[in-house]
């Protein structure tokens, strides 16, 4: 009992002395102004990590130094680490309880906010499915080292990751994990029901008689670009079905990364790779976005959900929610798009502060209706509730209108077209009624803007189109569809 009671005082007495730590630190951050005397006087500023104090990085402080993004090498953290192993055992735990097994596939989405504001969390989350783990040596990673099965007590799960160009561009240390984590567990002789990147590889390999492609798990847009392709797809209607826009993922993300190949052609080895995902994630680092706010959460992530459906699978599509460390979350994407629905879209509070902005708070409106629809899309998961809502709120109430007209009339007009849309390809069951004065009130709109859009086509005739359509277009996607037809079970 009394050493029980000396563990509890020096638990307490370690957190005071780290209270006081942080209060000297901000204190401190008066600095601030030294700092900026000195960097436009062009003297030296002392360097120092950058990062999110919401997310207890208090190494950053005191501000007023020359902050660098992160150091690579670091990556992931050890505290990462733990969120890692914590979020990818709660993913699975999700997956279990949904489906009564183990996933084989966990297709991963990475952007390089994981290092700049996480620490490295989602990679370590890759490489614990994976079951490996880092090994550090003064805070840097210098090497992986193989979990045991009987440490792991499951399956060693496969991943397939698709990268963002940053990733690509900032993070190359990323790739190589990944893969050499791949080579160090497919070579592994263990059961195949309990390493199923092994199994995965087998099966690859026997189909493409390339052992680098066969074990390649990374793939993102081919160097110098970025992007997954499907948002310019959506966005200019340029698609009819499912396909084509998996088509369109496919065709902007199947380059090969690894330790060998920096970008090299691989739509059949990531089409193999997408016939077993069987859960589609990212991380969801902090509030400060969502996934309206840009067309690339719904292109990347909508995109391979869509993907890997297309291609015979019904696999879930979730958000692993670590903004509070403390209490990290698996949320699946329907609920995760009425969340932000609900939080901002139709929240009363938010509308009336986004109209302080005027046309840039009307363009801001539109935009996130816009990325909604995408998610619509993509995964066909935004109920008709809520297309619904956004018709009555945002067209068909008088007022709102009115203040379109006032301030931004097009970002109105481009809210109901895109709702017409979504109706017209059978994404919102809206009722007859309900059509029929949204339909009045995007007449009357267009009527504003008829005498400033030129030419013949008016904003609400909906032209569709597809690669089919575009003889360039066709031409570049060629390979695409030769393996996409090979390939599909």
């Amino acid at each position: 009992m009394l050493e029980l009671t000396r563990d509890k005082t020096k638990e307490v007495i370690s957190a005071f002395k780290k209270a006081l730590e942080i209060a000297n630190k901000i204190k401190e951050c008066k600095k601030e102004f030294d700092g900026f005397v000195k960097a436009i006087g062009g003297e030296f500023v002392r360097p120092a990590p950058s990062g999110s104090l919401t997310r207890g990085k208090i190494e950053i402080l005191p501000t007023g130094r020359n902050f660098f993004a992160v150091d690579p090498t670091s990556l992931p953290t050890k505290s990462a680490w733990k969120v890692g192993v914590e979020t990818a055992n709660k993913l699975l735990k999700y997956y279990l309880e949904k489906q009564g097994r183990y996933p084989e596939t966990v297709g991963e989405w990475i952007w390089s906010v994981d290092a700049y504001k996480a620490d490295g969390e989602q990679i370590a989350q890759i490489l614990y499915l994976l079951g490996v783990k880092p090994v550090w040596v003064n805070g840097a990673v210098k090497g992986l080292e193989i979990i045991p099965l009987e440490e792991l007590k499951r399956p060693r799960i496969d991943v397939v990751v698709r990268i963002s160009g940053i990733v690509r561009d900032t993070l190359p240390n990323y790739i190589y994990m990944i893969d050499e984590a791949v080579a160090k567990v497919a070579s592994l002789d263990e059961p195949l029901e309990m390493n199923y990147v092994r199994k995965h590889f087998l099966e690859h390999i026997s189909k493409l008689k390339d052992e680098e492609l066969a074990l390649c798990r990374v793939f993102g847009s081919p160097p110098g670009s970025y992007g997954a392709g499907v948002s310019y797809a959506v966005e200019a209607s340029a698609w009819r079905s499912n396909e084509d826009l998996a088509k369109t993922w496919v065709q902007w993300s199947g380059y090969a990364y690894t330790r060998k190949h920096f970008g090299k052609e691989a739509f059949e080895s990531l089409i193999l790779n997408l016939r077993n995902v069987d859960i589609v994630t990212r991380n969801h680092v902090s509030d400060e976005h969502d996934i309206f706010n840009c067309c690339c959460y719904f292109s990347y992530h909508g995109g391979f959900y869509n993907a890997v459906k297309a291609l015979g699978k019904n696999p879930e599509i979730v958000v692993i929610d670590t903004k509070d460390i403390s209490s990290t979350d698996v949320r699946s994407m329907k609920d995760e798009i009425e969340r932000i629905v609900r939080a901002k879209l139709l929240n009363p509070v938010w509308i009336s502060e986004m109209k302080k902005h005027g046309y840039r708070g009307a363009n801001e409106f539109s935009k996130k209706i816009l990325h909604l629809y995408g998610w619509s899309a993509t995964t066909k998961l935004v109920d008709k509730w809520v297309f619904d809502e956004i018709a009555k709120t945002y067209v068909l109430d008088e007022g709102m209108r009115r203040w379109f007209e006032e301030n931004n009339v097009y970002a109105v007009e481009e809210i109901a077209r895109r709702l017409i849309e979504a109706y017209e390809r059978g994404l919102w069951k809206a009722d007859d009624e309900l059509i029929e004065k949204l339909r009045e009130a995007y007449a009357e709109i267009e009527g504003i803007l008829e005498d400033e859009i030129a030419g013949d086509v008016q904003g609400g005739a909906i032209e569709i189109y597809t690669m089919n359509d575009v003889k360039n277009w066709e031409l570049n996607a060629k390979k695409v569809i030769e393996a996409w037809v090979k390939l599909k079970k």
